[in-house]
């Protein structure tokens, strides 16, 4: 989706703010040992995840304009995204749907296309996974999504699939349990470490709500990874 006009000259202008102050916070040494460690081949500023939401709240906030319409708050996202030059710019796109300045679009079922575009792109677990809380937001606002993480579950891009794992973290007693049932054996056998830990992440999330669940389906279920599995009774 795109806009032009003055709505584009709007989403330029919020772009351009926003990186100037990414790069204004930047540090050069910290951006080297960030892209080390998250095997990045995007250039980063080097500024840290927290301030890098900090920063990207204020100034969307200050444009508060964009997120009225749906059409805006999609082709800011997404030309934020797809013209990113530092990966700080795709973790600030996810910190804006983050902070739910228009929670009525982040959970819209038309937005998963967008998060699925960004989970193709991202591929690799710190987009991937922030992602996944977005694509959340959906699924706990429409039971028709879950037909959507489904057939995510066995989707060729391991990412894809990851995040249909992870998509109910943090939902607690609202958690569609057949749906976490048929996502993850849909991927229990898969040798995969990021999927393998996903599926610990989202048992052990669950076991804070229902331990004796989580148990029950570790033993239920033989052919869990011992990854998958410590990790899933690691708090019980």
């Amino acid at each position: 989706m795109t806009v032009s006009g003055e709505a584009g000259a709007r989403v330029t202008e919020f772009i351009t703010e926003l990186r100037q102050a990414l790069e204004e916070a930047g540090d050069p040494a910290r951006a080297e040992q960030q892209r080390a460690y998250l095997k990045s081949e995007m250039a980063m500023y080097g500024v840290g995840v927290p301030e890098t939401r900090r920063l990207a709240q204020r100034i969307a906030a200050a444009h508060g304009d964009l997120w009225t319409e749906a059409a805006t708050w999609e082709a800011a996202l997404r030309r934020l995204w797809d013209e990113a030059t530092h990966r700080e710019e795709r973790n600030a796109a996810l910190a804006v749907i983050r902070a739910k300045l228009s929670a009525s679009h982040a959970g819209r079922m038309e937005s998963l296309a967008l998060y699925e575009h960004f989970l193709r792109m991202g591929q690799w677990w710190d987009l991937v996974d922030e992602t996944s809380h977005a694509v959340g937001l959906v699924v706990r606002e429409h039971p028709a999504a879950a037909a959507r993480m489904r057939a995510w579950a066995t989707d060729p891009d391991m990412w894809v699939r990851r995040s249909a794992i992870l998509c109910q973290l943090q939902h607690k007693t609202d958690t569609d349990l057949d749906l976490l049932t048929n996502v993850i054996e849909a991927n229990q056998e898969d040798p995969e470490f990021f999927i393998r830990k996903a599926i610990g992440w989202a048992l052990r999330d669950y076991a804070r709500t229902d331990g004796d669940w989580v148990r029950a389906f570790a033993q239920a279920h033989p052919n869990l990874s011992p990854l998958s599995r410590r990790e899933a009774l690691k708090r019980l």
